[in-house]
């Protein structure tokens, strides 16, 4: 295989995570300000609703397209993976966290919402068997380490109670979600993030009106689903696509840089002050960007024979026949077979290389 395509892969998903990352951490100090007239799971719904609400529309008009890579429709065998997905992370970890935070700390909240990434590494490597070594082990620790350095109030300690535990099986939900998301990440991105915000939006605000929330203004309704639309909606596609193109655990990783994100944020729009620990976690964010980035994995593997649909070319993994009603030119989508094959060249967990 051209040694330039495989390169050029692992880093259109990185910054497919990036980007996701970003737009998602630039979520956290908008929300602060909406906080303030708005009870925290109606507005984990109304971002959840604006999510769903504007990819339906971008779905409707046929601009899904322009929002992401082409893929395939979601089939009848992906609902049980997007059903668990949905119900993990969309319905349960976010009520397990509305309920941690009605008992915990803020300092001991913030700090164990980090254990996320962990659990979706530790999900993807130990139960779906995705490849690693110590380079990305390394470079996933000192990511996680930066968010805590900026989560944790030094000023104040703080004490494991039942609101963290809470908090982090809605973290052990959450992982679980990234992991099933993994499964059918070849499907159509904005359909997926477009179903999940629909019923993660519905439930969440039906259970906050059922808990006594009451209805903010118009404004504030469709302030915090625009806003809604781009840091779970957009987000999420991208998220969906750098699982697709890098696997679970790398996502994962780079996802966890959305605390600093939030805080350079913060800092600029909200004028607040540049601390050591923002400093030092910058510091290390970086390290583990950096071990991520010169990441070099090659070594002799073999491709089960498979049998699947998803955006490709004609690459080295994709050498099949073609009949009548397959579409022309490259990349194209259409259901084609993988034979048995065996080599060696640098790549990535990705959909093709999801061997032991």
């Amino acid at each position: 295989m051209d040694s330039n395509f495989d390169n050029k892969m692992p880093m259109r998903g990185v910054f497919y995570a990036l980007l996701a990352s970003f737009l998602f951490g630039i979520t956290t100090p908008m929300a602060k300000a909406l906080l303030q007239d708005t009870m925290p799971i109606l507005l984990a719904g109304l971002f959840y609703l604006g999510s769903g609400v504007g990819l339906a529309l971008c779905l409707l008009l046929g601009g899904k397209a322009k929002l992401a890579e082409s893929g395939p429709s979601l089939k009848r065998a992906d609902f049980p993976w997007l059903a668990g997905a949905v119900f993990a992370g969309g319905i349960v970890a976010p009520v397990l966290l509305m309920l941690g935070l009605a008992t915990a700390q803020a300092s001991a909240a913030s700090l164990f919402l980090n254990c996320e990434s962990v659990f979706t590494a530790l999900i993807a490597w130990f139960v779906f068997k995705e490849n690693f070594d110590k380079r990305i082990l390394l470079g996933m620790f000192v990511i996680v380490l930066g968010g805590v350095l900026l989560s944790v109030d030094f000023t104040s300690g703080f004490a494991l109670s039942n609101g963290v535990l809470l908090i982090t099986t809605a973290c052990i939900g959450w992982a679980v979600d990234n992991n099933l998301t993994r499964k059918i990440s070849n499907s159509n991105p904005a359909q997926i993030a477009c179903i999940k915000g629909l019923v993660s939006g519905v439930t969440n605000c039906a259970l906050a009106l059922f808990l006594g929330a009451k209805i903010p203004s118009f404004l504030v309704i469709a302030e915090s689903m625009s806003i809604g639309f781009l840091g779970y909606g957009v987000s999420l596609v991208l998220f969906v696509l750098a699982l697709r193109h890098i696997g679970t655990a790398r996502t994962g990783a780079y996802f966890g840089l959305a605390p600093f994100v939030g805080a350079i944020v913060a800092i600029i729009f909200l004028r607040e002050t540049v601390s050591l620990p923002l400093v030092v976690a910058a510091v290390l964010m970086g390290i583990g960007l950096w071990l991520h980035l010169t990441e070099e994995h090659s070594h002799e593997h073999e491709h089960d024979e498979i049998e699947h649909e998803h955006e490709h070319v004609h690459d080295e993994h994709h050498q099949h026949d073609h009949c009548s009603d397959d579409p022309p030119g490259e990349p194209h989508i259409h259901k084609h077979k993988h034979q048995k094959l065996r080599h060696t060249h640098p790549h990535f967990p990705d959909s093709h290389h999801d061997h032991h």
